[in-house]
């Protein structure tokens, strides 16, 4: 199954989880990108003890998955991206929802 999740917050426990999930679906054999959108694209800033939204992220990584980030929403923000929110594009949300069996929004 092809499975797109946008992530469009940075509540550090709800971050967690979709990276969590997106990671198990990778093991489960799905394709699995993930799409960073307006404060989404903040995943480098959270930092949470009990949370490990990025720790989760890089697990995501490591199991094959794919984090496009909104180059937009990263200007807006004065950021060039990184490794975990590469620069993407309206084009690349729009190809990765068109072409999913699941959408998930968090």
């Amino acid at each position: 199954m092809k499975i797109a999740l946008v992530i469009s917050r940075t509540d550090p426990e709800t971050v967690y989880n979709a990276f969590r999930l997106a990671a198990f679906s990778r093991k489960e054999g799905d394709d699995v990108k993930v799409f960073l959108l307006g404060a989404g694209v903040e995943l480098d800033r959270i930092n949470d003890p009990k949370f490990d939204a990025r720790g989760q992220a890089e697990a995501f990584l490591e199991a094959g998955g794919r984090i496009l980030a909104c180059g937009s929403c990263l200007k807006l923000r004065n950021s060039s991206g990184s490794e975990l929110c590469p620069l993407s594009t309206m084009k690349d949300l729009y190809e990765m929802v068109r072409d999913a069996d699941r959408v998930l929004t968090f």
